[in-house]
């Protein structure tokens, strides 16, 4: 069979290749292809287009890029109509992939369209759940999610969050040396992200250090452009070592800084204790509050509603409050890890991925 796989940032590349790797176990003579970068180009997928770039956090940002999403979303959706794969895997990123949902229906196209994170986890829209329950089989990875379009009376699918069949709660570590510790610093994967947190998260270690002059730190590089902005803004005398891979870092972290997102996740299903924080443009914080105005940002505490894991936005995200928030952890992990144990039972089975990949592969 043939998949196509449709994503617009990192955290849907994970999503992608997740599901590929647990569908190639049932079909090894599976073939993927879709719109994607690296990760999923290593996988083995054939690239109909990439999606490098194309992540923005205000509509300002995204302008530039609108002709270039626009022609893709043009060339896809008369690719797939001449050249069906078997199924069509839609994954987040709704400002690219609802609109395509939508050309393929109007172009007449009448197969299966699987949403994988269905936009507006947390945003409860109810008109845009109508949109994506209309023309695609929504299958949320957040029981929150699920529960909003079933209150809606729309049809939906839920199994879990894929991460949870992936991560293993480590043994809680004991607290390191108080002079001591290893910190994994990750600072996201947009170009804005990287701009923006790493000097405050280079910032932060050397604060840190003060207290701790033998603290270890792993910086983590999501692609090639990530890698290289942090070895120009990192000396020599930083001794920061650089990581491809979220669990490679955060495996051999005591604890650890992450800008907001999927990588929190993942701290939390492996049980390392971690602090959340995230700054943006002003103009593009003012965007934001306007679409939400949750209590919480980061996924543990808005999947547990309450605050699990440290979290600092904007203007409270400054050294001096990180390096605070990091140092208890690192002095005291015990209170912060058993709640990450308790969270599991909340994300999903173990099986969540076996599961889904079943739901994909029977269409």
């Amino acid at each position: 069979m043939r998949y196509f796989f449709s994503t617009g940032e990192a955290s849907g590349e994970l999503s992608a290749t997740l599901l590929a790797e647990e569908i190639a176990k049932r079909d090894r003579a599976a073939a993927f292809c879709g719109i994607g970068a690296q990760r999923m180009r290593d996988f083995g997928f054939e690239l109909w287009a990439c999606n490098r770039g194309w992540s923005s956090i205000t509509p300002f940002s995204v302008l530039p890029k609108v002709p270039g999403m626009f022609l893709a979303l043009w060339r896809t959706t008369a690719r797939l109509m001449r050249d069906q794969p078997d199924r069509i895997v839609l994954i987040d990123f709704g400002a690219f992939n609802l609109r395509l949902a939508t050309a393929l229906r109007r172009r007449g196209y009448g197969g299966t369209l699987i949403y994988y994170f269905p936009p507006g986890a947390w945003f409860d829209k109810p008109e845009q759940a109508r949109i994506v329950a209309q023309t695609t089989a929504p299958v949320p990875a957040f029981r929150h999610q699920f529960e909003f379009y079933t209150g809606l009376g729309l049809n939906a699918h839920f199994f879990g969050h894929p991460l949870a069949s992936r991560y293993q709660t480590r043994e809680l570590r004991p607290a390191p040396p108080s002079d001591g510790g290893t910190v994994a610093l990750l600072p996201g994967s947009r170009a804005a992200e990287l701009q923006q947190h790493v000097p405050l998260l280079l910032d932060s270690l050397k604060r840190l250090r003060r207290s701790r002059p033998s603290v270890k730190a792993y910086a983590v590089a999501a692609d090639d452009r990530a890698e290289e902005l942090l070895r120009r803004a990192i000396r020599t005398s930083d001794a920061i070592e650089i990581i491809r891979g979220t669990k490679a870092a955060l495996e051999n972290a005591d604890a650890a800084w992450i800008a907001s997102g999927t990588a929190v996740l993942e701290a939390a299903l492996l049980g390392v204790p971690a602090v959340a924080f995230y700054r943006m443009s002003g103009v593009a914080f003012r965007v934001a509050r306007r679409s939400y105005r949750g209590r919480y940002f980061a996924l543990p505490n808005l999947i547990a509603e309450r605050e699990i894991v440290p979290e600092f936005l904007q203007e409270a995200a400054h050294p001096e409050a990180l390096v605070a928030a990091i140092d208890s952890i690192l002095n005291d992990p015990l209170p912060q890890y058993t709640a990450l144990r308790e969270l599991r039972k909340d994300i999903g089975p173990s099986d969540a991925l076996q599961r889904t990949a079943d739901f994909v592969a029977s269409g």
